[in-house]
């Protein structure tokens, strides 16, 4: 080893003899003393190297044949080439999301809906996206993963694109089903591929810059959904700019080559596939995978309504105001856009550097920092949401640093599943977080605000019919205790005031902002005991997650080891033939 160059990578399986008289002390190790065994690599399995923590690492070969990877500026180039387009369709395929959004408002009002149609507009795209995901994940473990994308980019890009043209709500509605299934495809193997292509801290830093999309994608969605809107005069354009994107996107994943899966920890090809439902019972058992996913699905609850209704609760919230009557839902949105992306530009980096620089002192810092991220979030996005009515200002600020620490999950969570599963069910932990995360998340979250919503007006509206007539009958006693004199100047006040009220109650049902706002204030407070939930998640995961990711470390070699020796074996066989 000591002949090799600065680049070259030594894998996981090392040699016969080291792999052999090393087992048994790392075996005890982990159940000794797991927390000083913890590898230094905290974001990958890989367990012998002689390079720099950053490096990238090529196809891993064999070294039981005596061949070790070199790194090359060609092989460095493409690798580089790979993350930046799954990065840019990452970041279109959240725009796409988002983009309806950002003309939520608009779209409800043509086919004259309320907060539950519109909910619900994103539940069905969720619901498609979560059942899909765990048959993309099932085909990415054993499929070409390139393909599977390709096809999943062009059939979402072609369904948006034909919905923009449906007027009848439910083939709208269709067609945002299908604009699910095209996601799902995506979202659940990417992250595979750049986990395949990276180790160490360099491979925290790649996934900080693919998640990096996810808050910048949407924030851009809102931005591109209300300023195209604006621009065209229908809402309908707005979903017309992703498709183009995604086509640019299907010929780019048309040059990208796909590694191996685990060549970065020195896995081959050789290394088998287990059956699916072997996979789910790994997974269950599997405590810090489990928790991490609970707590994922608490994030994914949270944004989901609050990315939903959130600038159409904040353009309520500003019309309640006098001097902001003239404010339209596209400045809210474009504002709201652009917050979410600057939040999204410091907050998923910032998480990934505290990560790093912290894990080598304290090795439970990962779900820490999720949990912490939460419950920090909660007060400040509370305040928001009762200061929006008050202060634009104020509410904006703490919206702005609530999605700052929200935003510190995205690339930490995803860099938990990956370390603690062992690389050949990677795409199928995936997809089961997503079918889990967004069943009893985001699937649910937008909907189950928008009838909260809806059963609040109900009840605002009751509140606010009967007050004219009790404002009414206490006028009225009044006057009669002043007199004679006066009896005639207050009914006739009296059946003003009441004539007034009533009058402006007759059109509170449709047309107050100050009852739409309420409802939904009061509606999306329920994120806040959410987020709460999700913080005790991450806190327990910090108890299991040393142990289980030095055990998908182990099961990485051993799984290596014994592919290595039956290749050998089976080499030896024909050669006596």
């Amino acid at each position: 080893m000591s002949n090799q160059k600065k680049f070259n990578y030594m894998p996981i399986a090392m040699n016969k003899e080291n792999s052999d008289s090393g087992h048994s002390s790392r075996t005890s190790s982990i159940g000794n003393d797991a927390t000083r065994n913890i590898p230094n690599s905290y974001s990958s399995q890989a367990l012998m190297n002689n390079i720099d923590s950053d490096s990238v690492i090529t196809t891993g070969t064999n070294p039981v044949r005596g061949n070790t990877t070199t790194l090359t500026s060609s092989s460095n180039s493409k690798q580089w080439f790979t993350v930046g387009v799954l990065c840019f369709v990452n970041l279109i395929n959240y725009m796409d999301r988002f983009t309806i959004a950002g003309v939520l408002s608009d779209i409800q009002e043509e086919f004259k809906k309320g907060d539950d149609w519109g909910g619900l507009l994103q539940t069905v795209f969720v619901l498609s996206y979560m059942i899909f995901a765990p048959l993309f994940g099932y085909l990415g473990d054993r499929h070409s993963r390139r393909i599977i994308m390709l096809i999943g980019v062009f059939l979402w890009s072609t369904t948006t694109l034909l919905g923009s043209f449906m007027y009848n709500q439910s083939w709208f509605m269709t067609f945002r089903a299908f604009v699910g299934i095209g996601e799902a495809s995506y979202s659940t193997i990417a992250p595979t591929i750049i986990s395949d292509l990276f180790i160490h801290d360099m491979r925290s830093k790649m996934l900080a810059l693919f998640y990096f999309a996810i808050p910048v994608g949407s924030g851009m969605g809102y931005i591109v959904g209300s300023e195209t809107a604006k621009a065209a005069g229908t809402w309908r354009w707005a979903l017309r700019v992703t498709p183009i994107l995604g086509a640019i996107a299907v010929l780019l994943l048309f040059l990208i080559e796909e590694p191996e899966r685990g060549s970065s920890e020195g896995a081959t090809s050789h290394t088998s596939t287990s059956s699916y439902l072997d996979d789910i019972k790994y997974l269950i058992k599997n405590r810090s995978f489990m928790l991490t996913t609970c707590g994922f699905t608490c994030v994914a609850f949270v944004t989901g309504a609050l990315a939903w209704f959130g600038p159409k609760f904040i353009h309520l919230g500003l019309l309640t105001q006098t001097e902001n009557k003239d404010v339209t839902i596209n400045d809210v949105s474009f504002k709201f856009g652009a917050i979410t992306m600057v939040a999204g530009i410091l907050g998923v980096p910032l998480g990934s550097y505290f990560s790093t620089v912290l894990v080598k002192r304290y090795p439970t810092v990962d779900p820490l920092i999720c949990a912490f991220g939460l419950l920090i979030s909660v007060p400040l996005l509370a305040a928001a949401m009762i200061l929006v009515s008050k202060s634009a200002i104020a509410a904006y600020i703490l919206v702005f640093v609530g999605e700052l620490f929200l935003n510190m999950n995205w690339a930490v969570v995803c860099d938990m599943t990956l370390y603690v599963v062992v690389p050949t069910r990677r795409s199928t932990a995936e997809a089961f977080q997503i079918l889990i995360s967004h069943a009893f998340g985001d699937a649910g979250s937008p909907y189950l605000v928008g009838v909260i919503s809806e059963a609040i007006k109900k009840y605002l509206r009751k509140s606010v019919a009967d007050a004219p007539e009790t404002l009414s009958a206490g006028l009225k006693s009044l006057a009669l205790t002043v007199g004679q004199v006066n009896s005639t100047i207050s009914a006739t006040t009296t059946t003003a005031l009441s004539t007034t009220i009533g009058s402006k109650s007759s059109e509170m049902p449709d047309d107050s902002f100050i009852i739409q706002f309420q409802a939904l204030q009061y509606a999306l407070f329920s994120t806040s005991f959410i987020e709460v939930i999700g913080g005790i998640f991450f806190l327990i995961t910090a108890v299991y997650i040393v142990r289980d990711k030095l055990r998908a470390a182990q099961e990485t070699r051993e799984n290596e080891v014994n592919a290595n020796s039956n290749d050998i074996s089976t080499e030896a066989s024909e050669e006596e033939s």
